[in-house]
């Protein structure tokens, strides 16, 4: 059966299709009494069947029918009834307004369990699906956005004019061609852009030529009445084609909003549970940090940095952004007069560079929002300096411990931000000096990594000014990798291979490929675990390099001086057109990335039930260890996801295989993602958590996790 066929199939002919294909479930479904009468008749049926990855599923539901779990991200309990669904809808009894998506999930596994699957597609046709893909860089893309700029550039002519702004305004008697020459200069300043930003809906409708539907213009307006602000500058604007001459849907994406997420604010509840921080309480990874919104922590060596400045906002706000209620709570906005730093946080900061002092086990410190680098460049300058000083520290009160007995230093700094997307012109050569100078200084205090963690979203986004800024942020001697959100429309068939193609392009390693995290708000832009597993199965793979080749590039990125060089130069070498140095995870709540999970059971309308193990290959928060595996709901159905994509112009048989991934084991980390080995001998790792500001046990280290975290 076609998968166009079968995602639209009605339940009537849904039930027509079990009755013919599997008659031996509908009488066993007819003659039980009840669900256990149906789960014995089934398991003694199951038995009968060849082994195989399908038969090992249903062993799963059977194992887990009736049992009671905790759904970890709604901390909610549930019941796994699996098979009892089943038995109603053979018997007609299933409630209709939940759908039927639950039984064409099932149907595929047991024609799978009968031998009846379709093949994964050959590495030509994922070529084709690669090379169908524009990016920013192509000359008939780069035609399109000049226009737009042109037209743009008059608009904001007018803007200029009503904006009374003492930085950006016009002197008296400039003539037309004056003001827009003033305006095209302009164009290429961050702060303009970040000033002239659109946060209407009328205005973003006007600067796209009117080309918004009537149905965007009523939810946009929806979305702004409860409170959901726009902020959206003309550079990034201009990327989109208001005359549809490329499919630029992907970044449509992360500006307009669904009407999931319109009708589910006001009701968001936080993702990231580790993040909520009370005085005297360990967060719910386990570990105590400073009270406020400025230190997030979830694993042993690395904690996150939010600075109390105008780092907190960001260039644009991405519609599925996992913050979005901070905005809902007004504690996030775009108020970026009401971020600039206030005379106490320079004392605040020396505060929390106490507390990564005084932690033996951190090593790698994010800085980030926000953005990084929305804060100007004196106060990241001030945030480096101090991060500095802090290693320095570190690393001179190791200098007179014994060997065995010296503690972990800081031996990583990366700055989180998406500027280089949203606002490439922010990346300017007094930020390149900050960045190198910073560099040099921190190295000779044994901080190893430099990185710049980005997130582009689409090829698209990669412009001749985005390469421009990459290109300077390389050659401060940053490594510069990137993080991409696996929504919808970035999961279509060969959309990722053809990001990672174009960043290696420039220089730019990835880092992680993430599902989309919360909840029902975000359910139209979810893609499913299932297809990011088939995504790294089916299309990376072609890119993945052997563990000795992974050495040799990594070892070669972080000795050069331009990491991009060297990763340009590897590519080039090798005749490689991408390397695949990302992981595709999941970001659960307070245990960490994972992709490590199996499929134990099904909501009543569908949605797949994952039970997630923690990464084996990383050290955990002892936490874990009281926690264990964690259950979780997806947002929605693979039927539904699918019919989507066939919404959006896709053929579901390209995707006919993503109903089989019910099981998955997390990638390994590209080698440079490891810490780097102290060049001395620390002191046993499980006496320094020990002596770190933690609540929990101890872990149990793995056999993969033991070496890095003892080096």
């Amino acid at each position: 059966m076609r998968q166009s066929q079968l995602i639209f199939l009605t339940t009537m002919q849904l039930e027509t299709a079990y009755e013919k294909y599997f008659p031996d479930l509908k009488r066993m479904a007819t003659d039980a009494t009840d669900s256990a009468a149906f789960k014995s008749a089934f398991a003694g049926w199951l038995a009968n069947m060849d082994e195989g990855e399908a038969k090992d599923f249903f062993c799963s539901l059977v194992e887990n029918e009736g049992k009671t779990i905790r759904e970890w991200s709604r901390d909610e309990e549930m019941t796994l009834c699996t098979l009892d669904y089943l038995r109603k809808f053979l018997r007609h009894e299933a409630d209709p307004a939940l759908g039927n998506d639950l039984y064409k999930d099932l149907f595929v596994q047991l024609q799978r369990l009968k031998g009846t699957v379709h093949p994964a597609p050959s590495e030509r046709r994922i070529r084709q699906h690669i090379d169908r893909w524009q990016s920013g860089l192509d000359d008939s893309v780069i035609k399109v956005r000049d226009e737009n700029r042109e037209r743009m550039l008059h608009l904001l002519i007018e803007r200029v004019e009503l904006a009374h702004s003492s930085r950006y305004s016009f002197k008296e008697g400039m003539s037309y061609e004056e003001k827009y020459e003033q305006v095209t200069t302009w164009w290429d300043d961050d702060r303009f852009q970040l000033r002239m930003a659109l946060k209407t809906p009328k205005e973003i409708n006007l600067f796209l030529r009117g080309s918004l539907s009537s149905e965007t213009m009523f939810l946009l307006r929806s979305a702004r009445k409860k409170g959901i602000p726009f902020f959206v500058t003309p550079y990034y604007l201009s990327l989109l084609d208001p005359l549809g001459r490329y499919d630029d849907s992907e970044i449509r994406s992360y500006i307009f909003y669904s009407p999931e997420l319109v009708k589910n604010f006001g009701n968001i509840r936080a993702w990231e549970r580790e993040d909520t921080v009370v005085a005297g309480r360990p967060n719910a990874a386990g570990w105590f940090v400073p009270e406020g919104e400025n230190i997030h922590r979830r694993y042993p060596e690395v904690a996150i940095l939010i600075p109390d400045t105008m780092g907190r906002a960001c260039g644009g706000l991405c519609a599925s952004c996992q913050r979005m209620y901070g905005f809902q709570s007004q504690r996030l906005n775009f108020d970026l007069s009401q971020l600039k730093p206030r005379d106490s946080w320079p004392k605040k900061l020396s505060r929390l560079m106490q507390y990564f002092e005084d932690d033996p086990l951190l090593r790698d410190i994010l800085i980030t929002g926000g953005d990084a680098l929305m804060s100007r460049n004196k106060t990241l300058k001030s945030i480096l300096d101090a991060v500095y000083q802090m290693a320095a520290r570190k690393h001179r009160a190791n200098a007179s411990r014994p060997d065995g007995e010296k503690l972990s230093e800081l031996q990583r700094v990366r700055l989180g931000t998406r500027l280089p997307a949203y606002l490439p012109m922010r990346i300017d050569d007094e930020l390149v000096e900050i960045l190198r100078d910073f560099r040099e200084k921190a190295s000779s205090m044994g901080v190893r990594q430099f990185i710049i963690q980005t997130h582009f979203q689409s090829p698209l986004e990669v412009t001749p000014e985005a390469e421009q800024a990459v290109s300077k942020l390389l050659s401060a001697g940053w490594i510069v990798d990137n993080q991409l959100v696996f929504n919808v429309a970035a999961s279509r068939r060969g959309h990722t291979m053809k990001l990672r193609e174009v960043l290696g392009r420039i220089g730019v390693l990835g880092y992680y490929t993430f599902t989309v995290k919360g909840f029902d708000e975000n359910s139209a832009v979810f893609a499913p675990n299932a297809r990011s597993v088939q995504e790294c199965t089916e299309e990376k793979r072609y890119s993945v390099l052997s563990d000795t080749e992974a050495e040799i590039l990594a070892s070669s990125i972080e000795r050069a001086p331009n990491p991009g060089a060297a990763l340009r130069s590897y590519l080039q070498t090798h005749r490689l057109s991408s390397v695949a140095t990302d992981r595709n995870v999941l970001n659960l709540p307070a245990i960490g990335k994972s992709m490590t999970f199996q499929l134990i059971g099904f909501t009543a309308d569908g949605h797949r039930i994952l039970r997630f193990d923690h990464d084996s290959t990383r050290l955990h928060s002892p936490v874990i260890n009281s926690m264990g595996k964690v259950d979780i709901v997806e947002s929605r159905s693979i039927a539904s996801y699918l019919r989507q994509l066939e919404k959006m112009g896709e053929d579901p048989e390209d995707y006919a295989t993503v109903w089989y991934y019910t099981h998955s084991q997390t990638e390994p980390r590209f080698p440079l993602y490891r810490y780097p080995a102290y060049p001395f001998q620390a002191k046993p790792f499980e006496e320094l958590l020990l002596a770190a500001p933690i609540s929990g046990q101890m872990p149990a280290f793995s056999k993969h996790a033991q070496p890095d975290a003892l080096q």
